[in-house]
């Protein structure tokens, strides 16, 4: 056997090619055609395959003359017909040695040609299985031409926009940038992020409709049929009404299936087609070149493109997932066969987007030919088209042919094993049973295994917690009362509250002589508040009509970020002061006073959940962010390396239970340190029968190994509180705090 690596050159496109002399010329000719669909029986008469010293290469035996391994510089001649021109190379750009007897590539070889060949076999057979005209595929694309015009409508696209909070989503979109260090995005880093949160914003805002609650008396409803529509359902494309019996009135429940996206703005419900149809709605409201996906098997979702990643995107709003192309075959088992989508400027066939076994896929694209179905949506397109200015067509060509060659890219490269998808999430248990969309994924949870190392950007958070030392000293220092203090936190978090309830950039509070304000501002706490205030980027500041207010001092997303922080850890102080008994002076540490507090560092876990429970969320400060390890159960881990590998003396942790889902906390676990950024550990800390007796309670843990200086730390969790009522593990926060230098 002779491995050679090819890199095929088609037109302005490049191609990683994986070859073997032994498969013989007729794969080779197919490999071709599976990367520039110039078919194997065309390729005699218009393709030349040459190598740089211009030997024609014809049939098996031109093959076994070539040693070393080859790369494919062109296909593509100037006179019309289409050379390949290959040169020897090796990895590393020198002349080539042939590699033989290497495993990894015979087994890579054999499956391409494996699958070459029932590629070639499915387009053989499909010539007498599908129909010989394009009669009936046709139809299932077009009525959803028709469709995407509507997203066009002004009227339509400011009656969505009208029902979006704009300003909360740009503010999460924001937040999310920052909390990766990006304080300053660009406007494409901005769009992209805020189209993920219009995504999430619907998923929460738009009902899933299995049988729709009795108009009557809001009990359950059960089908029995369907009925003629009422005028005005036919007004918004209604035209298919089902009908459901309420379980306790016995009255009727109508239930019309409006394709008018308009009316889907209004009622806000329904399934997979009224989701995908008013989310696309939503999307083009907002300037995102969209697309309407239509899945032959029974789903629709949609498509955006995105200038950040300069390709197009999958956003299924039904599930609430993006960008993971493979869900529905991977994640739910779908047997695809034809994927469609759907815009104003044309339709496309993206399957090879959403499979990696495209010669299964194959088999099941029997509706009509490989020909006939590119030839019916060409000219669907074209008329999509007509009347472009000749500038728009030259783009859109040029964007068609990127397309073509990054879904022949993809088609093969390998699936991400890290990536675990889950089986279908919306509708009910028995329906997605019956369509055998569940999946294999216990967990029914997007996850990763293989977890990227990500930067905590928590210095906020030290920052804030260092802020309350002031405060709650100047109490201490001039003898103040602990139910004073209770106060003045009980009204802080009250100005908080009320700050983060506003528009994020224009946040605001008078402080008048009668208002709750003024009870907190005033001349003698103005000092001990200071460091608060810098901490969450706000100021009080004298308005033009001699009237204080508490404003915004800053980036007003740097507020954004620590409100939250600064509201959960009030309530903490407060808690810990209501069961403080005395309210000495050594009183000004943990639990009361979180100081020293390491930040800053790299964390990565064995596995975390997308996209909110991932490895940085333990460090946020947030009480309601988690990290959850969706196969933790039975033993996990995270590590904490720290900033420039500097080194600090742990003398204390603390963790906090999550939300909800007692069985998932943590009760075993190993804390170990290292001085060498992680290639060797020792052990800090071990604690068994750990047990969380309530949700968000913190736990504190002294380190008795106190003379190990470490600049990484790693939790290796056992076992959860119940290994057998769940595979997952969580915890809410994770904080390390030095020993006071």
């Amino acid at each position: 056997m002779v491995a050679r690596k090819l890199l095929v050159q088609h037109r302005d496109s490049q191609f990683d090619l994986d070859y073997d002399t032994e498969d013989g010329i007729e794969v080779l000719k197919f490999q071709l055609f599976s990367l520039t669909s110039i078919p194997p029986d065309e390729q005699q008469a218009r393709t030349k395959i040459s190598l740089f010293c211009d030997l024609l290469i014809s049939d098996d035996s031109d093959l076994d003359a070539v040693t070393g391994m080859l790369r494919l510089v062109s296909i593509g001649g100037e006179d019309g017909s289409e050379t390949v021109r290959i040169e020897g190379h090796d990895d590393e750009g020198s002349n080539a040695v042939p590699i033989e007897n290497d495993n990894s590539f015979e087994q890579s070889d054999e499956e391409l040609a494996r699958m070459l060949q029932a590629e070639e076999d499915a387009l053989f057979y499909q010539q007498f299985q599908a129909s010989d005209n394009g009669r009936a595929f046709e139809q299932r694309i077009r009525p959803y031409v028709t469709q995407v015009v509507m997203y066009e409508d002004r009227v339509r696209q400011e009656a969505a926009r009208r029902t979006v909070p704009m300003d909360e989503l740009e503010e999460k979109a924001l937040v999310s940038l920052a909390k990766e260090g990006n304080f300053k995005p660009s406007k494409v880093e901005q769009d992209h992020t805020f189209l993920l949160q219009l995504l999430l914003w619907f998923k929460r805002s738009f009902r899933w409709v299995n049988s729709p609650p009795c108009d009557y008396c809001a009990s359950g409803t059960e089908f029995y049929g369907t009925g003629v529509a009422l005028p005005a359902e036919i007004q918004f494309q209604g035209s298919r009404v089902e009908l459901y019996r309420c379980s306790v009135c016995s009255k009727t429940t109508r239930f019309p299936r409006y394709n008018d996206p308009l009316k889907l703005v209004e009622t806000r419900r329904g399934r997979c087609g009224e989701w995908a149809n008013c989310f696309t709605l939503y999307c083009r409201a907002f300037g995102y070149e969209s697309r309407l996906v239509l899945d032959f098997t029974d789903h629709v979702w949609t498509e955006c493109y995105s200038s950040y990643l300069e390709r197009w995107m999958h956003l299924d709003p039904c599930e609430g997932i993006y960008d993971n192309p493979l869900l529905y075959e991977k994640g739910w088992g779908k047997k695809l066969n034809y994927v469609i989508s759907i815009a104003k400027d044309g339709v496309y066939d993206v399957t090879k987007r959403y499979t990696r076994k495209w010669h299964e896929v194959l088999t099941r694209r029997n509706i009509t030919t490989e020909p006939i179905a590119s030839n019916v949506l060409s000219e669907i397109t074209k008329g999509c088209r007509h009347g472009f200015a000749p500038q728009e067509l030259s783009l859109l060509n040029d964007r068609d042919k990127t397309e073509l060659e990054k879904l022949e890219r993809g088609l093969h490269s390998l699936d991400d094993t890290s990536i675990q998808l889950p089986g279908r999430q919306s509708g009910a248990k028995e329906w997605r049973k019956s369509r055998l969309e569940l999946g294999a994924n216990e967990n029914d949870s997007l996850g990763c295994f293989s977890c990227p190392i990500r930067k905590c950007v928590d210095e906020h958070i030290c920052r804030i917690y260092n802020a309350f030392y002031p405060l709650v000293s100047h109490f201490v220092d001039n003898d103040l009362t602990k139910s004073r203090l209770v106060e003045v936190l009980e009204l802080l978090k009250r100005l908080l509250l009320d700050l983060s309830k506003m528009s994020f950039r224009l946040r605001r509070v008078l402080i008048t002589s009668d208002s709750y304000a003024s009870k907190i501002f005033t001349h003698e706490m103005l000092p001990p508040l200071d460091d608060l205030l810098v901490a969450l980027s706000l100021k009080v500041e004298l308005q033009s009509d001699e009237r204080l207010s508490v404003c915004l001092a800053d980036d007003p997303v740097k507020t954004s970020i620590a409100l939250p922080v600064t509201l959960d850890h009030l309530d903490e102080i407060v808690d810990n002061l209501k069961n403080c008994v005395d309210f000495p002076k050594d009183s000004l540490t943990s639990p009361l006073l979180k100081l020293n507090r390491i930040s800053s560092g790299l964390v990565r876990a064995s596995g975390e959940e997308l996209p909110f429970g991932i490895a940085t969320s333990a460090f946020d400060g947030i009480r309601n962010s988690k990290w959850e390890e969706p196969n933790g159960a039975k033993g996990s881990w995270i590590t904490y390396e720290t900033t420039d590998g500097k080194m600090h003396n742990l003398e204390t942790y603390e963790l906090m239970s999550a939300n909800d889902a007692p069985e998932r906390d943590p009760m075993n676990w190993v804390l170990e340190g290292s001085n060498d950024g992680g290639l060797t550990w020792y052990i800090l800390d071990e604690r068994t029968s750990q047990m969380f007796e309530h949700r968000f309670q913190r736990k504190v843990f002294k380190v008795e190994s106190v003379e190990h200086p470490s600049n990484a730390f790693r939790f290796k969790f056992l076992s959860v509180r119940d290994v057998e009522a769940t595979p997952r593990l969580q915890i809410g926060s994770i904080d390390l705090y030095e020993m006071p230098s």
